[in-house]
């Protein structure tokens, strides 16, 4: 059988003394859509933090198509394929939208593919290609960090909380762009703290709550489990 994109088995991890993940097992198989849901302070960011190698967990197993990366740096995961685009969209505010995504050369990432693939996804990006990020709205600015994180041409894309603040209609364009990205191949492990948001474009879900996954599988079977009381909207 082919080793799953992404694999946790029993992590668990802390800040200073206080233990947020406590034995998450969760699996992202490849070219899947696997939706972490659950309240705030669940564990969804801290799971992202560490999949991304910007926390070391402190115990369990932590795989990428079968190789252990528990201990690889951010930068290291980022030229294996990880790309994370965080809560907040990760943008500069004082550059272009054009020269947001000329950085990703730093990265090894030539430039005009990198434009190409940012404005083929998202043609407003076009549109406002000289305007300073920090210009933008708040769903042209999730574009930004979305086509930036396209344009590296990642095997393994982690999306926190991407409808954050934004219009249903925007959020609904973003994840149409999420579900085409998935039928390519690449793999997405994405938080959301509302279920309504991914319920209908998730292949597999996991619930989590004080720091442990409690229940998975299909939405359709998962959402008959979730109440409004849990996750606020979900239902």
């Amino acid at each position: 059988m082919t080793a799953p994109a992404l694999r946790l088995r029993g992590v668990c991890a802390a800040y200073d003394r206080i233990e947020v993940l406590r034995g998450v097992d969760l699996d992202v198989p490849a070219g899947s859509v696997v939706a972490l849901l659950g309240p705030n302070g669940a564990g969804k960011s801290t799971t992202l933090a560490v999949v991304s190698g910007q926390m070391r967990p402190t115990s369990g197993s932590v795989e990428m198509a079968g190789c252990d990366v528990v201990g690889a740096s951010p930068d290291a995961l980022a030229r294996a394929g990880v790309c994370m685009v965080p809560e907040g969209r990760g943008i500069f505010p004082n550059l272009t939208v054009t020269e947001n995504i000329k950085l990703l050369s730093h990265f090894g990432v030539k430039t005009g593919h990198a434009l190409d693939v940012a404005f083929e996804h998202f043609p407003r990006l076009k549109e406002r290609r000289k305007v300073l990020a920090g210009r933008l709205s708040g769903g042209e600015q999730q574009m930004l960090a979305l086509a930036r994180a396209l344009a590296t041409d990642p095997a393994l894309i982690l999306l926190d909380e991407l409808s954050m603040g934004l219009a249903p209609t925007i959020v609904e364009h973003l994840y149409e762009q999420v579900t085409a990205l998935a039928r390519t191949g690449v793999s997405i492990l994405l938080v959301e703290q509302f279920a309504s948001v991914v319920l209908d474009i998730a292949d597999h879900v996991a619930v989590m709550s004080h720091g442990r996954v409690q229940a998975e599988g299909r939405p359709e079977d998962v959402a008959a489990t979730l109440s409004t009381a849990y996750l606020g909207d979900a239902s």
